[in-house]
């Protein structure tokens, strides 16, 4: 059977202009980009604050699963990146509040560097609405 393909905005300018999408949604699967620390204005919340960072990202990884006709609990993947690995402990405390009880896989990694230096970390996920029908 095949599925519908519904793109999720949150209505960030740059999405026409680069050709992304906040999320794609494929029937019961939902993949989450990589989701930056950035309010509805595209301001950088938390500077310097790799948790206030970690939140935001989580917060606006909601808000697309949420529109999507998904939620938090839907979620068996996130890649949590840093840009300094040293900061870990305080981004998996904050993941930890939003998935202890829902427990999905996760990859944790380093890179050099983001396209906004101060971003300390973005986020994807992966979900699967679980009692999803067409």
């Amino acid at each position: 059977m095949p599925y519908d393909r519904e793109l999720i905005s949150n209505g960030n300018p740059m999405e026409a202009i680069v050709g992304f999408s906040r999320a794609v949604r494929v029937g019961p699967f939902i993949s989450v980009g990589g989701t930056a620390p950035v309010d509805a204005n595209g301001k950088t919340v938390g500077i310097g604050d790799v948790a206030a960072q970690t939140r935001q990202c989580i917060e606006v990884i909601k808000g697309a699963l949420e529109q999507a006709g998904s939620g938090l609990h839907d979620v068996v993947r996130t890649r949590v990146i840093l840009t300094n690995i040293d900061d870990l402990k305080a981004a998996i405390d904050v993941r930890k509040e939003y998935f202890r009880d829902v427990r999905p896989v996760d990859t944790i990694m380093a890179v050099t560097g983001f396209v906004n230096p101060e971003w300390l970390v973005e986020l994807e996920v992966d979900a699967v609405i679980a009692n999803w029908s067409p």
